[in-house]
């Protein structure tokens, strides 16, 4: 039976496992893209807007292939995390050292992301947090927000550049807070989950 069992997991090597190793893999490209020539709003910066949107499409993509043909594998769930909270973190020390995003920002995000992402894979066989929509909002709020402020909409809008700013302001801070809510919010949930018996047998 154990043996039967084993036969029917996924292999690691699978496509979205693959899909996310890239997307990982890729990344230093992306930082190189953003930086080259001191962050000027060339080709190479719309360059790396363009590859932050898709590697974006291609985190959801591969996690709906993962789901619906059943290739979640336990590699996966750790990659997959990882992948999201590298290419974040990338695009906002990126836009830091560019000087386009003070890095009190940078920092916040990146120390709930990263400790909570820790904190969910050491409980992972323990406890069961379950998603929560503040999480799932957050995450949208960020990766609307980082994709304007990587554009550089500013250029292409001339006169109405403001426009432009205020956006990236307007958008950045709800990407801000909704961070923080759902970093307190998760927190929440794991003490409910352990006080009402949320422990894995």
């Amino acid at each position: 039976m154990t043996e039967q069992r084993a036969a029917e997991r996924p292999s690691n090597w699978n496509a979205p496992n693959i899909i996310t190793g890239v997307r990982i893999l890729a990344t230093p490209f992306f930082i190189w893209m953003l930086l080259a020539d001191g962050g000027q709003h060339d080709g190479l910066r719309w360059a790396a807007a363009a590859f932050f949107v898709l590697a974006i499409a291609t985190d959801a993509w591969d996690g709906h292939i993962a789901r619906s043909r059943g290739l979640i594998t336990d590699l996966g769930k750790l990659l997959d995390p990882i992948a999201d909270k590298f290419l974040t973190g990338a695009a906002l020390v990126g836009l830091s050292i560019l000087g386009e995003l003070p890095w009190w920002v940078t920092i916040l995000v990146l120390i709930r992301e990263i400790g909570i992402t820790i904190h969910r894979l050491m409980i992972a066989s323990d406890v069961v947090v379950a998603a929560a929509w503040m999480g799932k909002l957050k995450t949208v709020a960020q990766s609307v927000a980082i994709t304007l402020a990587l554009l550089p909409l500013s250029d292409v809008l001339g006169s109405a550049a403001p426009i432009a700013i205020w956006a990236n302001i307007i958008t950045m801070t709800i990407a801000v807070v909704l961070t923080v809510a759902s970093g307190i919010d998760y927190v929440l949930a794991f003490v409910r989950a352990q006080r009402g018996g949320g422990a894995r047998a």
